[in-house]
């Protein structure tokens, strides 16, 4: 059955939140420098090396897309996962990894 509009937003402003609120956590904990815009269907942080991770809600697709240093990636859900059909990635641990490899900060999301 093909996901609804409404559960895909759900789902991925799910993930959005657990992200947001993990790195609210490490700035407090770790003194992270971290810039965090959330506003529509774009989750983008900037780190204080200058790089950006950004993360957006593809609705037509009931995707969410991830732009990073070291490319993009293109996650749907399947069978209870976000994943990356090009690589394999599940979403969730591949952009904690993201952050740690680009900004220096570890997350733990539970």
């Amino acid at each position: 059955m093909a996901m609804t509009d409404s559960e895909f937003h759900q789902l991925a402003d799910e993930m959005f939140l657990k992200i947001e609120n993990a790195i609210e956590t490490a700035i407090d904990e770790q003194d992270a420098d971290v810039d965090i815009d959330a506003s529509g269907n774009v989750l983008q942080l900037e780190f204080e090396n200058g790089t950006q991770l950004v993360i957006n809600k593809q609705e037509p697709m009931h995707e969410i897309w991830v732009a990073s240093r070291a490319g993009g990636y293109h996650f749907a859900y399947k069978d209870g996962v976000w994943v990356d059909d090009r690589h394999g990635n599940i979403f969730m641990p591949f952009v904690l990894d993201t952050i740690d490899k680009q900004g220096g900060i570890k997350l733990e999301i539970s």
